[in-house]
């Protein structure tokens, strides 16, 4: 990663192919955010390539790289999944899906060759796909009495801080989104405010 609040991914759903020996290699590359998501998109790839003979994938979720699995649906251990993750990490991205469906072409690869195989579908992917580098942000819920508006706003407006659902009342509330990297500094001054309190919001953000 470029900074400590920022990750590669994909910008949208990429494909590539790869051809050896009859066989075909059908990879496709999609941006997922959860786990949950990857069931069905799995699933509605087996039904759209129904007549392959393989659907192995692998996939990498979250701003740290902590969460990854492979699948080689069939194909000898360690020649599917872990070549497409591979890949994947040396692309230096996350919160990405890659599935390739093989349709057999009667002639058996051997290990050597369908490591290469799948390696080579999940690049050919990965080259169709738009890169992009985002911004992990978080987003806060902030109430102060009215009497602290100006302070507020003057930290918001000189930090340029997006905010949104606001109520002004004699308790004023907002949500604010926070770049990661300057989370600490913003919250620490707004702290300085008599009467602020905030809380973290469930969901985390990126631009």
């Amino acid at each position: 990663m470029a900074n400590s609040d920022t990750y590669r991914t994909i910008k949208s759903v990429s494909s590539g192919i790869y051809k050896e020996k009859g066989s075909r290699f059908l990879a496709e590359a999609y941006p997922v955010s959860d786990e949950a998501e990857i069931r069905t998109i799995v699933d509605s790839v087996r039904k759209k390539h129904h007549a392959a003979r393989h659907h192995c994938y692998a996939y990498m979720i979250g701003t740290e790289s902590q969460l990854w699995r492979v699948n080689d649906d069939g194909e000898p251990s360690g020649t599917a999944g872990r070549p497409i993750l591979g890949q994947i990490k040396s692309h230096g991205i996350t919160n990405i899906l890659i599935i390739v469906s093989r349709y057999f072409g009667g002639t058996l690869l051997g290990v050597s060759g369908l490591i290469n195989a799948y390696k080579s579908a999940a690049a050919s992917s990965l080259e169709q796909a738009e890169i992009v580098e985002n911004v992990i942000r978080e987003f806060y819920e902030i109430t102060y009495p009215f009497s602290g508006m100006n302070d507020v706003m003057k930290i918001l407006k000189s930090e340029n801080i997006m905010q949104s659902h606001q109520s002004f009342d004699l308790e004023c509330r907002m949500n604010i989104s926070l770049r990661l990297s300057a989370r600490d500094k913003i919250l620490s001054r707004l702290s300085g405010i008599e009467g602020l309190r905030f809380r973290l919001l469930p969901k985390n953000l990126s631009e």
